[in-house]
């Protein structure tokens, strides 16, 4: 019998479990909710490192031919920026969010398989020390965090920084693929009773697209650096033209994986925003069972568009033409997600708390990056355009407005479940809007110098263009008023834990299981369970079909 027959009963892990304290407690724990703290906590420390190395390169780029850091510095600072966002920052942020809310959501009293939980994130976390001992180990990786061949091979770059890259991809790609099958396993075998796959959260929906892409597509990544280290280590050719192997097949295997990467990053971001806007606008998912359906759409799509990352390499115009038509035809399901949300709050009673701004504000400048990067699906302009700073713009809009803002309302809104205690609806304010105006004001302009032709990955620029000075100045000053609001947002949390608002079980009267149990909750997650008659079984609880009639779940 699975965990979900069985509801009232205890593992039997948790009876074996001695009664550590302290550290040792965390350090030791199978618990998903501790664990996914601990993802969490190390994708925002992992942030602060990474905004430390991007202010150092903002700086650099101040002013035309500035040399505050060496050209060798800065390509190793601007790799280690990169590889940080993407792998330790945006990764286990997803995951934290993941392993700790999916068995409160589904009524689970854990994740399928708990120390494979554990061993997932400490593979992570040793990995990515593995990645930040190589600025003493003989110098960071140099090469973007794509690691273009055959830049990879030893006659480029001699220093052991791509052997740090990619021995750390691989631990850290290794745990991924283990907490996305965990995270599958759950979602299919601890349901609560009654609980059928059409009433599962939407975050779960997504959660579970998401376990799926990187069973999928980390293997690829994983089989892509092996051979790195092959040539690197053993003298093989895979990625070097100069002895019969091809640049070309490294970015296959590594756009195979970084396409669907991107939407294995911003779908969690996607769920928590399916969450928070109904609740704040107190009323029923608009289409739910369409934002289902868009959901799985994207992650089939999503492994049929990642050569448009490579129409400048000479595929011939058939390979192009295709590819850019499945590349516009993935803007469809995307573009499904943000008319439900736009419909959810249409008409609704709106309450903008802080985890609403943020909500609002993704859904803002997740379309700016979703519209920009349909432009690069048009051949054309992707010629124009590529490798510029419209593409680092592109990509700022999607990940950090689109899905670090998504996450940061996750942060808000569940913030009370996890420390029992509300976060500052004043401080997070003041983090808000500070954070808008910085993030616009640092990547907006950056459309228009792409636009002006200025390149991507340069040390600096020449005297003689003032449009691209001023806008590079005004990049830089922005990107300061955003680094001060993440300030306000670390010092929200830090004081809240400890002098903020008790919080009581469900503060925000949402509907999902999770706010069903105590806050924080406790080590078996529920003594209990509601009935599950729908995606809203809090609601069902309080709002009986023959009372309020309407349909069970709530529905109109």
């Amino acid at each position: 019998m699975t965990d979900a027959a069985r509801p009232h009963q205890t593992f039997n892990w948790l009876a074996d479990i001695p009664e550590y304290h302290g550290l040792w407690s965390w350090v030791s724990s199978i618990d998903h909710k501790q664990i996914g703290i601990m993802y969490i906590l190390s994708a925002l420390g992992f942030f602060l490192a990474g905004l430390t190395l991007a202010l150092i390169m903002r700086i650099q780029l101040m002013v035309p031919m500035n040399h505050f850091v060496s050209q060798d510095a800065y390509n190793q600072i601007f790799t280690m920026h990169g590889t940080t966002m993407v792998f330790l920052v945006g990764m286990p942020l997803l995951f934290g969010f993941a392993v700790y809310l999916t068995p409160l959501m589904i009524g689970a009293r854990d994740m399928a398989f708990p120390r494979l939980n554990a061993m997932g994130f400490w593979i992570f976390f040793f990995g990515a020390l593995l990645l930040y001992f190589s600025f003493v180990g003989g110098g960071a990786p140099a090469a973007g965090w794509f690691s273009y061949a055959p830049l990879t091979e030893k006659g480029f770059l001699s220093n052991p920084g791509i052997d740090y890259w990619a021995l750390s991809l691989l631990v850290m790609g290794i745990g991924s693929v283990a907490t996305g099958i965990n995270l599958i396993t759950t979602v299919l075998t601890l349901r609560a009773p009654g609980m059928s796959l059409q009433r599962v959260p939407l975050f779960v929906w997504m959660i579970l697209t998401t376990g799926i892409l990187v069973a999928l597509s980390l293997p690829a990544l994983n089989a892509a650096i092996v051979m790195i280290l092959f040539d690197r280590l053993l003298n093989t050719h895979f990625f070097s033209p100069a002895h019969g192997g091809s640049a070309i097949l490294w970015q296959n295997y590594f756009w195979f994986f970084g396409h669907p990467e991107v939407y294995i990053l911003i779908l969690p971001g996607f769920g928590v925003v399916t969450e928070v806007i109904p609740v704040f606008s107190r009323k029923t998912l608009y289409g739910a069972s369409f934002m289902a359906a868009s959901t799985v759409a994207i992650g089939f799509l999503s492994f049929g568009v990642w050569m448009h990352h490579m129409f400048t390499t000479g595929l011939g115009f058939w390979t192009l033409y295709i590819f850019a038509l499945s590349s516009l035809l993935i803007a469809v399901p995307t573009g499904v997600k943000v008319w439900t949300w736009l419909a959810t709050m249409w008409g609704g009673s709106l309450r903008f708390t802080t985890a609403m701004l943020f909500a609002t504000a993704f859904i803002i400048q997740f379309t700016i990056g979703g519209l920009s990067g349909v432009i690069q699906a048009v051949i054309p302009l992707d010629w124009q355009l590529t490798d510029s700073y419209f593409i680092v713009a592109h990509i700022h809009y999607v990940l950090l407005g689109g899905m670090l803002f998504a996450m940061i309302s996750g942060i808000y809104y569940w913030y009370p479940k996890v420390t029992g205690r509300m976060l500052s609806e004043r401080i997070g304010k003041w983090h808000f809007w500070l954070m808008v105006l910085g993030f616009n004001g640092t990547f907006l302009v950056m459309h228009l110098l792409g636009a002006f032709g200025m390149p991507r990955r340069v040390w600096t620029y020449p005297y003689g263009m003032p449009m691209v000075s001023a806008m590079n100045f005004f990049s830089t000053l922005s990107a300061f008023v955003l680094a001060f609001s993440i300030g306000l947002f670390f010092w929200n949390m830090a004081y809240s834990f400890i002098k903020g608002k008790i919080a009581g079980d469900n503060p925000w009267d949402a509907w999902t299981l999770e706010w069903a149990c105590s806050s924080p909750p406790p080590p078996e997650n529920f003594d209990r369970l509601p009935p599950v008659r729908s995606r809203r079984p809090l609601w069902d609880l309080t709002h009986p079909p023959e009372d309020s009639g309407r349909k069970p779940g709530g529905q109109l």
